[in-house]
């Protein structure tokens, strides 16, 4: 039994060493053609041309000899990607299919207008979009989508929010649109939101920074 399991890996060997040998004499006098067609879908023209400019300093040879990690690394590093995938389509292109991220709030960082997308990234944009909350404060990307969390899992849209405000405490203020303000605490802070939620209609100030107590006023302290 043991000769035989012998015998076949000798065969075995034996046979790539061959195919090996052949391989390696026709690879010699092939010339691949590099690559002169990248196409990129999910951007706008504008982002889709500047991402192909980037992609294309990248001096991209053949399409067998791409490495794979370089070109994640550039794609991955334009802020408006969520995600994406890559074809080759043989002998010469290559197809790059992009989930562009969404934009979820506005920050001012430096002096200037970031978008905050889903892909936890800070976009400079030239578009302006009123429509989505403004962030004052400096908050981490995360400590973003835990308040966005805990507002999608209320009773209360998030497209009701104006201005959110951020403290170094690491303490939230929400602002409707209404201008109603809700003072939030550090903790429980799913649980006060949706307590103070059954206030709205009524009051324009709604202070749930206290356990278990809302505090009412109708002016801003």
């Amino acid at each position: 039994m043991q000769q035989r399991k012998s015998k076949k890996i000798l065969i075995y060997f034996f046979l790539l060493l061959v195919v090996g040998s052949i391989n390696n004499i026709n690879l010699n006098g092939l010339k691949f053609q590099n690559i002169n067609n990248i196409n990129i879908t999910g951007l706008d023209i504008k982002n889709k041309l500047i991402l192909l400019k980037e992609i294309e300093n990248f001096n991209l040879n053949n399409i067998f000899l791409i490495n794979k990690i370089d070109l994640k690394d550039e794609i991955e590093s334009n802020t408006l990607v969520e995600n994406y995938s890559i074809f080759k389509r043989y002998p010469s292109s290559l197809d790059i299919n992009i989930e562009k991220t969404k934009f979820l709030a506005k920050i001012n960082k430096n002096g200037q207008i970031f978008y905050i997308g889903s892909n936890g990234k800070f976009i400079k944009n030239d578009s302006l979009n009123n429509q989505l909350p403004f962030i004052f404060g400096n908050p981490e990307p995360i400590e973003f989508f835990n308040i966005k969390e805990i507002i999608d899992k209320s009773k209360i849209s998030y497209t009701e929010i104006k201005n959110l405000y951020f403290f170094p405490s690491k303490r939230w203020d929400l602002e409707l649109r209404d201008n109603t303000l809700i003072k939030l605490p550090n903790e429980d802070i799913s649980f006060a939101l949706n307590l103070a939620i059954e206030f709205l209609n009524d009051h324009k100030f709604i202070d749930a920074r206290i356990k278990n107590q809302i505090i009412l006023d109708d002016q801003r302290n």
